[in-house]
């Protein structure tokens, strides 16, 4: 299941919707479950309640026999949580994500985009746009709204790169979640004796939540709202670069940005392996018997790339008209940053292209350190020049 492609999924995923949209998989512990790669049956199983989201993350040292219970989700990783669990943090965290409050954010982002381009352009030579430009926007952004010291930026990239490594050791992992959910419960302790006007601080006053699940939450957003739109940045640009006519299409018409985002967010689609579920119960899921207990990865990356729902699929196409895609996940567990993230990688993009009209990389494509050893796919560098 190796990449031919920066940009696309590999090859296998498109055998198996072909021959095997619901086909059987062992997992690197032994475990018996399936993958399903087509577009409806990856929503068909995202949408169901009787696919639970609890599941046990493996890992290299992992010595849990095959059939061991899954333990709890720890506290406030509400992504791992079903039904009344679950839906006790999303009500709470709903009303800091809404479209409106995103969009009155976009001139806040848009000012951030606009400093580090003209730091970029008083660079000398090529510059990693990755720790120039993608990844220190939404770092910046999420800190904001969280009410997290950016100061503090270098020991939780560190330790959020840790959780999304594919070769990092349990212990590693464990570890690492540990130092983030310390680092923001002490936080939290300092915002509640002094409150501050962020969700961190709104979290405290709500007085709902214990210290454990403030960590959790307040650990979980910080993870997720810089790696991904960093990675989608940074991809998005080098993939921007390598298709040169849809790139001609955005600079003759800016106004082809909105859909140009959708129509990365599904062509990359960086939750490389999907998402996965557990069968509460015996399912039948289009004509095939998913027994409790068994594992199913819902992936998203094939789903997004599935002809039978978006035509042309394997190319990209900034004019493409609008179809859900399944980039931020679909149901009860989307994505509920994804209004911030398209604010991002509007804002980021379109400054990009106009400030940098001769933007290039700087070195031959398959040169750039692709993400495959993450959890979230993209670049570990992006030299460019101009």
């Amino acid at each position: 299941m190796g990449r031919t492609c920066p940009f696309s999924p590999p090859e296998g995923y498109r055998t198996l919707r072909e021959e095997a949209p619901i086909a059987p998989v062992t997992f690197p512990d032994g475990a018996k479950g399936w993958v399903v790669s087509r577009y409806a049956d990856v929503r068909a199983v995202l949408a169901d309640p009787r696919f639970g989201a609890n599941r046990r993350r493996v890992r290299p040292g992992d010595t849990e026999p095959v059939d061991a219970p899954l333990p709890p989700p720890p506290p406030g990783m509400f992504i791992m949580m079903d039904g009344q669990e679950h839906t006790r943090f999303r009500r709470l965290l709903t009303g800091q994500f809404t479209v409106r409050r995103m969009q009155r954010l976009a001139p806040a982002v848009e000012r951030i985009v606009a400093e580090h381009l003209e730091a970029m352009a008083g660079a000398e030579g090529p510059v990693d746009l990755v720790q120039a430009f993608a990844l220190p926007i939404p770092s910046l952004v999420i800190c904001e709204l969280l009410g997290v010291p950016y100061a503090d930026r270098e020991e939780f990239q560190e330790n959020s790169a840790m959780m999304l490594r594919l070769d990092a050791t349990r212990d590693e992992v464990l570890q690492a979640n540990a130092a983030m959910n310390e680092y923001i419960r002490q936080l939290a302790v300092a915002k509640r004796a002094r409150p501050t006007d962020d969700i961190l601080g709104g979290l405290v006053q709500s007085e709902q939540l214990t210290d454990e699940e403030l960590a959790g939450v307040g650990s979980l957003l910080l993870l997720a709202g810089h790696e991904t739109t960093a990675n989608m940045i940074a991809l998005g640009t080098m993939c921007l670069l390598g298709n040169p006519g849809q790139l001609a299409a955005l600079r003759d018409d800016p106004a082809l940005m909105d859909g140009a985002v959708e129509e990365l967010l599904r062509y990359l689609t960086i939750v490389q392996y999907g998402l996965r579920r557990v069968a509460l119960e015996d399912v039948e899921l289009n004509g095939h018997r998913i027994e409790a207990g068994a594992t199913v990865l819902a992936s998203l990356t094939s789903g997004n790339r599935d002809a039978t729902h978006f035509s042309d699929a394997e190319e990209l196409d900034v004019r493409r008209p609008y179809r859900p895609h399944l980039a931020f996940g679909h149901g009860v567990h989307q994505c509920i940053g994804q209004q911030l993230a398209r604010v991002e990688m509007k804002a980021a993009l379109s400054a990009l292209f106009e400030r940098f009209p001769t933007l290039r990389l700087a070195v031959p494509a398959d040169q750039v350190p692709m993400r495959d050893d993450m959890l979230i796919y993209g670049v570990h560098e992006l030299p460019v020049t101009w």
